[in-house]
């Protein structure tokens, strides 16, 4: 016994870490897009390998593949890939935080006791020689603040204590403790371990040399096929191998410690053979591989087995209990961390707000904004803000000196030299600031009824028309933010009749109207009319309108007219007070964001305030209306719902049908002929009707649209 305790104490080489950029990628996407604030301990996974370096160590390393899949559930494991002599996995818990706060009053000798425990139930329970693995378990606790994109963590590599310690017997090179023959035999046996799929990442094992110098390696579960009757080892030597991560000479690594405590609690050897293994160039390197000798003393025979060894491992920071800290900022790709950013306000809404808002859509849908203004801009700056990031701005206008006060995309840069035109300039700026921005600009007019053209026009008015249908028919959603009435009357019909999704936007002085319109009246939807009151399935929506959402036409008795002609000055400019076409831009995006987000998409029905609704899968986002109406100067709003009429002049049934059957000439006529459109859904005929009433059908207030001068 003395002669034990003369012996220096054996001392083992620390484990290193090291954190693989990947990693905080990887983490980072995993907290947005599905932990949240969830603070769930997370199963990751670590790789090491033997040292290849006589000056360096190898670290055990955290990688992209380290964390679990989206799509995988918390297993008490994660699943890696078997087969790489050079990622050996080793089973780790990482526990991320909310704050640096929660961070730093993390129990950290009490986390490092529970990894301790499973390592010390693994051995007692046999599963240590099943999946040796587990003898290496860490642990890693963080913060990632993903606003500065800092990352603080801490590792730790939960390693028993053997009380009274081992003692070291004998430490050299393995070429040395090892014949010359047994050399050759060792460094073949463990080439082929570490080249076999299965066995190259098994980081301990059993080395057996027999009589006749003959080495063999096998799996630790296959300990009793080493002894013979008497339970004693049949061969002449037996050693116990590990990947050894370090390089020094006279120390061996870390993870030898809770290999001894295996021994110790499993075997009951008093004296242990320890192999190191290490290599060089991908092959066993004996001149660096360690053989040493130790003393255990072995636990007396009343101790309880249950009881569990004290525990150590917290990782030092430069010889100091302290945490780590990296800052990726300046490394990472600012394309990539601008994403990250914007996106980061819409995923966090996601962690209380908003459980179950898909995001996907709003990344993918394509948006055509028609008008450059003062709607144009605050509409496409919100969009941004939702996430959308495919936009396509048409104007034909050019920004003039009073515009970039109420217009936010233009400077007054953008004024000089007569102007830039409008759409090309929203979209240069829209990407300016935010590069990820898929934007376009067209410069177009909108061909507009009760404003004649002459035959020298009209190949041009109709390659206009053309490129306006293939504009509308390539987007998923349509914004209707041009200055004058008569302007949204071709839209609202090649919406009407491409079923796309159409939002308005008007203004008055101080009064504003946002509205959605309807689907379409030839088209519907199977999965819409199976979801809607029992009292509507039985409704033919190809039949009539009285249920289908109204368009920006649905109420007028008279066809769309010149509203621009012998105008004043103050009927010319947009006079509006300046915060309407905030709110009412800002009011298009948010119907449209319920739009998106509602199982019915365009075929919801309109609610308002004092409905009972909301969106049956997320009532969070609140209502949808069909139609939103304010006043700044009473600061009030209400929500109405107004049907499709038969005789609507944009979006009827017999709008649509003529302009199937005519194409080209309908929209001529519509253009040229001031009764047209009147003639055609049976509005000159009830205006005839209605004379006795002696109404004014002509004198409509037309407050709804103001002008951009």
């Amino acid at each position: 016994m003395e002669e034990k305790e003369t012996r220096p104490i054996l001392q083992f080489a620390p484990f290193n870490s090291s954190v693989d950029e990947g990693f905080w990628h990887g983490l980072s996407s995993l907290k947005l897009d599905k932990l949240g604030i969830d603070d769930s301990p997370i199963p990751i996974t670590g790789f090491y390998a033997p040292c290849s370096h006589p000056q360096v160590s190898n670290h055990l390393t955290l990688l992209s593949e380290s964390l679990p899949l989206h799509d995988e559930s918390s297993d008490a494991e994660t699943k890696t890939t078997r087969g790489n002599r050079n990622k050996c996995p080793v089973p780790g818990v990482l526990y991320n935080t909310n704050t640096m706060d929660s961070f730093h009053k993390l129990d950290k000798q009490g986390l490092l006791k529970a990894e301790a425990k499973k390592i010390w139930e693994d051995i007692r329970t046999g599963k240590a020689l099943e999946d040796c693995a587990v003898l290496s378990r860490f642990l890693v606790i963080s913060f990632a603040d993903l606003k500065k994109w800092n990352f603080h963590y801490w590792f730790a590599f939960p390693s028993l204590v053997l009380d009274p310690p081992a003692r070291l017997i004998d430490l050299k090179p393995a070429s040395e403790w090892f014949s010359s023959e047994e050399v050759v035999s060792v460094s073949a046996a463990c080439n082929e371990w570490r080249d076999s799929n299965l066995t190259t990442d098994i980081p301990f094992f059993l080395l057996t040399i027999s009589s006749d110098s003959k080495a063999t390696i096998r799996h630790l579960k296959d300990w009793e096929a080493c002894q013979d009757d008497n339970h004693k080892v049949c061969q002449s030597e037996l050693l116990f191998g590990f990947y050894d991560p370090c390089h020094l000479p006279s120390n061996p690594g870390w993870p030898l410690r809770n290999y001894l405590a295996l021994i110790c609690s499993r075997w009951n050897l008093e004296t242990v053979q320890f192999f190191c293994y290490r290599e060089s160039r991908g092959f066993a390197d004996m001149a660096l591989s360690l053989v040493g000798e130790a003393s255990i003393t072995l636990p007396p025979e009343k101790e309880d087995p249950q009881l569990v060894p004290k525990s150590v491992g917290w990782e030092l920071n430069k010889g100091r209990r302290l945490p780590r800290s990296i800052s990726l900022a300046n490394s990472m790709d600012p394309m990539r961390l601008a994403v990250s950013a914007v996106d980061l306000n819409l995923k966090l809404m996601r962690w209380r707000a908003l459980p179950s808002l898909n995001l996907n859509v709003f990344s993918s849908v394509k948006c055509l904004l028609l008008g450059a203004g003062t709607l144009g801009c605050q509409v496409a700056r919100t969009l941004m803000g939702w996430g959308v990031r495919k936009i396509t701005l048409v104007d034909y206008g050019k920004v003039a000196m009073s515009n970039p006060v109420r217009q936010s995309l233009y400077t007054f840069e953008d004024c000089e030299g007569g102007g830039k035109f409008k759409a090309l300039a929203a979209a240069e700026s829209l990407k300016r600031v935010f590069p990820a921005m898929e934007t376009t600009g067209v410069v177009m007019a909108i061909r507009m009824p009760g404003h004649p053209i002459s035959k020298q026009e009209e190949d041009s008015v109709l390659k206009d028309f053309l490129r306006l249908v293939d504009l509308i028919e390539s987007h998923d959603v349509v914004f209707l933010l041009t200055d004058t009435r008569e302007s949204r009357w071709l839209p609202s019909l090649l919406c009407a009749n491409a079923n796309k999704i159409t939002i308005n936007a008007a203004l008055g002085f101080d009064s504003f109207m946002v509205m959605r319109h309807g689907p379409g009246p030839l088209w519907s939807n199977s999965e819409a009319e199976s979801s809607i009151s029992s009292d509507m399935r039985n409704l033919d929506i190809t039949k009539t309108d009285k249920h289908r959402l109204g368009c920006y036409f649905c109420n007028d008795v008279v066809a769309p007219q010149d509203s621009t002609t012998d105008r004043t000055l103050d009927q010319q400019c947009t006079v509006t007070r300046p915060g309407l076409a905030p709110i009412a831009g800002a009011l298009a995006v948010e119907l449209l964001a319920g739009v998106l987000q509602h199982p019915l998409g365009i075929y919801a029905e309109g609610e308002t305030s004092s409905s009972n609704g909301g969106n049956s899968d997320d009532p969070s986002l609140g209502i949808l209306p069909h139609q939103v109406r304010g006043s700044i100067s009473l600061f009030s709003q209400i929500t109405l719902v107004g049907h499709a009429s038969n005789s609507c002049t944009a979006c009827s049934e017999i709008v649509i049908t003529e302009y199937r059957r005519k194409g080209k000439s309908f929209i001529l006529e519509a253009i040229n002929h001031p009764t047209y459109l009147e003639d055609l859904t049976g509005l000159t005929q009830l205006k005839t009707d209605a004379n006795s009433f002696n109404l004014d059908w002509d004198n409509e207030d037309d407050d709804d649209v103001a002008e951009d001068f």
